[in-house]
């Protein structure tokens, strides 16, 4: 009699593997990201199909998945050669899946400290589940075994740096910052950052109750275990999470109690509570209605308040000028790659170009609405020279109205090194050292201070 085949297991079955439901939703984060182009971010915040999978498993494994989405993703360009190394002739295209699996079981294995077992076991049980794949689920199996065995060994033998850069943004780091800094941007890159909190006051109470430290720059930085709304603080709104860099744009300019200020391309919000908390009157506008909630909902956290209107920045037209103007223009993202491990493989060359014809009309649009004696921060999350200092100057060449105003490093807690030989500020991931790689470096962040003569 002919034994019947037993169907594949599936992640939703009741009787589904332990973890092998994690592995099939990091599956389709990853595949999401490099297939379909879809940033983390999106498919990690409910914006996404594979948003409802991750939901509906428990918070660890929540955590798990996210942790092996942002690995793979964060060490790709090395784990694509590891498997190389294994497999000659490559993965098999018509099967997609089988790379993702092995991406995830590699990462899993010489990263993530895994059981070998269960990091192999699993990854055939995932391409067991598709049809495509379920026919190489031997193959698989036979890679990852010999990465088990020898991935450590030929691992040591590999440059990080060039194989989880693409080559394009690695030779524009190199010809902008020279070698040795661009190598230790890219060595930054490589690791999972801490998490970064700005508190409405007393710093050092809040470090202590974080397990955490008051950085140089005034933010708390801690390695957060669990979930971040669970963390002492969160719910009675007494911090907020932003980068050490993304807050000291705010700081520019200077006193700002009771002033007129607008905050452009606000959302996600954090230098909106930054600038509200100072005690500004704070207008702050975004297009991203979705975006503009989260804003709406960190601000009521937090008690602050801000008028906030949706609307296309470059289109918007306020009765009248305001005192301040912040510009946190769209960019290519390159200086938060540790926490956005998909920047680099979303991003083109091409859409640096693109991007710092819209900053330059944005940046005109900021200043108009910029009364006159008023202040201008022009900043990004950029790298990339084309989309900060060159826009700027392309401002100042243009229109003489306008001038630079330069920043000072006592403006930044005497962090000399956080300003450039023209006076704005310029932070890169490599800065901020530390022992515990956990808690080194900081976004890479450019801002620009202008006055509206």
């Amino acid at each position: 009699m002919r034994r019947a085949r037993k169907a594949p297991v599936r992640a939703g079955d009741p009787d589904a593997v332990p973890g092998l439901a994690a592995r099939r939703v990091a599956a389709d984060i990853v595949d999401g990201v490099l297939r379909r182009r879809r940033p983390l971010d999106a498919m990690l915040d409910g914006a996404s199909p594979q948003s409802a999978g991750l939901a509906a498993l428990p918070e660890r494994d929540r955590a798990l998945t996210r942790a092996l989405a942002a690995m793979v993703l964060r060490r790709l360009g090395t784990l694509r050669h590891l498997i190389s190394l294994f497999l000659e002739r490559g993965p098999p295209a018509q099967a997609p899946l089988v790379e993702t699996a092995l991406l995830l079981g590699v990462a899993q294995i010489l990263f993530l400290q895994i059981p070998d077992h269960a990091a192999v076991d699993l990854s055939v049980r995932l391409v067991r589940t598709n049809r495509e794949a379920m026919h190489f689920a031997g193959l698989v199996n036979a890679v990852l075994r010999r990465v088990a065995r020898e991935g450590a060994e030929r691992l040591v033998a590999l440059d990080p740096v060039v194989l989880d850069t693409p080559g394009w943004l690695l030779a524009r780091w190199i010809k902008t910052y020279g070698e040795p800094t661009a190598r230790a941007i890219a060595a930054a890159n490589s690791h999972e950052p801490a998490l970064d909190v700005t508190v409405k006051s007393d710093a050092e109470t809040w470090a202590t109750r974080l397990n955490g430290r008051v950085l140089p720059t005034g933010s708390v930085r801690t390695i957060a275990h669990g979930v971040v709304t669970a963390l002492p603080g969160f719910a009675e709104g007494a911090w907020w999470v932003q980068d050490a860099a993304a807050a000291l744009p705010t700081r520019l300019f200077g006193d700002l109690a009771g002033r007129r200020v607008a905050d452009l391309c606000a959302a996600p919000g954090g230098k909106t509570a930054q600038l509200a908390g100072s005690g500004a009157r704070v207008t702050a506008v975004d297009r991203a209605e979705a975006r503009l909630n989260r804003v709406r909902e960190n601000l009521a956290r937090l008690s602050l308040s801000a008028e906030l209107i949706c609307a296309d920045v470059a289109a918007w037209s306020p009765e009248q000028p305001f005192e301040a103007v912040l510009l946190d223009a769209p960019c290519s993202s390159t200086g938060t790659i540790r926490r956005h491990p998909d920047v680099p493989w979303l991003k083109r060359a091409a859409d640096i170009a693109a991007l710092s014809r819209v900053q330059a009309q944005l940046l005109e649009h900021a200043l108009a609405l910029t009364r006159s004696g008023g202040t201008l921060i022009y900043c990004t999350c950029s790298l990339e020279p084309e989309e900060n200092e060159e826009v700027v100057a392309a401002l100042l060449a243009r229109n003489g109205g306008v001038r630079r105003v330069p920043i000072t490093a006592s403006e930044v807690l005497g962090r000399a090194e956080f300003i450039s030989p023209d006076g704005d500020l310029r932070t890169l991931p490599c800065q901020l050292p530390d022992p515990d790689s956990r808690l080194a470096g900081l976004d890479g962040f450019y801002a620009a201070r202008l006055e509206k003569l």
